[in-house]
């Protein structure tokens, strides 16, 4: 029988990704308990959070190594009156070791695949925060990386179109 020197079945070679977490860390954050600071009581006090993410990654000075940052901000406002009752901001990194991903595929790798992994880590910092605060702990939900990741995308490409003259 002829050796086969493709791999299983005849079927080229796959590339195999390995992806290590070096670090990871809280590079900056601020929390504001406005309810605590402003004295707010009472039953009027109805919260509306809204949660804005953003990601950035580079390459570091080390072979294959890339540092990935992901910042959220977590801002609760009073439905009743637009009072603001906490905002929460915090940068999270993670230090990562990517091999066997291609040039093209590898600024989505960072920005989809590094930051579900963070995530986890994220989403506890801001219920421990939150609740050593003197709220409520909040429990975000899953940040869908991909959808992000294309309305980026799509943000970027209107913003390159030029300017259509209005007569």
């Amino acid at each position: 029988m002829a050796e086969d020197t493709n791999g299983v079945n005849g079927a080229a070679a796959v590339p195999q990704i390995k992806m290590q977490v070096l670090a990871q860390f809280v590079r900056d954050m601020s929390f504001e308990n406005m309810v605590a600071q402003k004295g707010i009581t009472g039953s009027d006090v109805q919260p509306d959070i809204q949660v804005g993410v953003s990601l950035d990654a580079r390459k570091r000075a080390a072979d294959h190594q890339f540092d990935v940052i992901t910042k959220y901000k977590v801002t609760s406002t009073n439905k009743a009156n637009g009072d603001t009752l906490f905002l929460l901001e915090l940068d999270y990194a993670g230090i990562f070791h990517v091999e066997g991903v291609t040039d093209e595929q590898m600024h989505p790798f960072l920005l989809i695949e590094c930051p579900r992994l963070l995530f986890p880590f994220v989403r506890r910092i801001i219920s421990d925060v939150t609740r050593d605060g003197g709220l409520p702990a909040l429990n975000i939900d899953t940040v869908d990386f991909l959808a992000l990741y294309r309305q980026e995308l799509a943000r970027r490409a209107e913003a390159q179109k030029p300017a259509v003259m209005q007569s």
